[in-house]
């Protein structure tokens, strides 16, 4: 007996499951860029304010989500740590890409001792979980949002190398590529005549995925007092600030992790429907 096909998802369902994806990755992403951008102008209270004869009111008592232990309104410093968060984590990014996409495309346009030796310093910064490389180098140069961006920016930078560099050979071996060579044009004009722009997609993809690590990174380094200085209000420090007060304040903690759980998952999704919604086999 002939065994039955197995059910397999119809190509035309795919970009359906990739739309609501994006769209629902870009609401997200953009409301907790909007109450960033609002943290700027206006919040219900100064996030450093310290008010002990208010200290941990709980939530709809003293503000939509209460004090903490120093009397300071929640939902402030849950604003203004967004902010901050997502300051830095788009500052590392950026900073990420734009080195380790430069660092692709030389890799793609000379090859050689240049590509092996950028390629092994990469697997070298591979070597090490994220998150601990980050704390490595925010110790070393001590705590602050430039450390943290540097920290954070550092380990970006293998990533789209790596990604730089094998979509960039692909481009190179394009009948376009190969008449400009021919044409007299030199590696370095083609380069950013022809190749960035054909990657710019992919490299767009995924910044925004790495963009959920950053945060993730963020909050860890401000956790741990690596990151945002006191008294300017992060996520990570508000996580770290709550253990103590676990069992007789818990949304002190579930606040921020929301937050951050959130913003996070946001991300993925918008980075996850971009990467299927370009993808042209998906359209089949």
């Amino acid at each position: 007996m002939s065994e039955a096909p197995m059910a397999a998802v119809s190509p035309r369902h795919a970009p359906r499951f990739a739309q609501w994806r994006l769209a629902t990755g870009a609401t997200i992403t953009t409301g907790v860029i909007a109450v960033a951008l609002l943290s700027l102008v206006w919040m219900p209270q100064n996030p450093i304010r310290i008010r002990i004869l208010q200290k941990l009111q709980p939530p709809l008592t003293d503000g939509l989500f209460g004090t903490d232990h120093l009397g300071r309104d929640v939902l402030s410093m849950v604003m203004a740590g967004s902010f901050n968060s997502l300051s830095i984590s788009l500052l590392s990014v950026l900073l990420g890409m734009s080195v380790g996409t430069a660092l692709g495309i030389l890799c793609a346009a000379r090859r050689g001792a240049i590509d092996t030796v950028i390629m092994r310093v990469c697997d070298a910064i591979f070597a090490l979980p994220p998150l601990i490389s980050a704390i490595m180098i925010a110790a070393l140069l001590g705590g602050g949002v430039l450390t943290a961006v540097i920290a954070i920016a550092t380990f970006m930078v293998p990533v789209f190398a790596r990604i730089g560099r094998s979509t960039a050979q692909q481009i190179w071996a394009r009948d376009y590529v190969l008449a400009a060579r021919m044409a007299g044009r030199g590696r370095f004009a083609i380069s950013f005549a022809h190749v960035l722009p054909n990657i710019a997609s992919q490299i767009i993809v995924q910044a925004a995925i790495q963009l959920a690590l950053a945060m993730l990174t963020e909050a860890g380094l401000s956790f741990l007092g690596l990151g945002v200085a006191p008294p300017n209000p992060s996520w990570g420090r508000m996580l770290a600030d709550s253990q103590t007060y676990l069992g007789t304040a818990p949304y002190l903690a579930l606040v921020p992790g929301l937050a951050i759980a959130i913003t996070v998952l946001g991300l993925n999704l918008l980075g996850d429907g971009l990467r299927d919604y370009l993808d042209p086999r998906q359209r089949l």
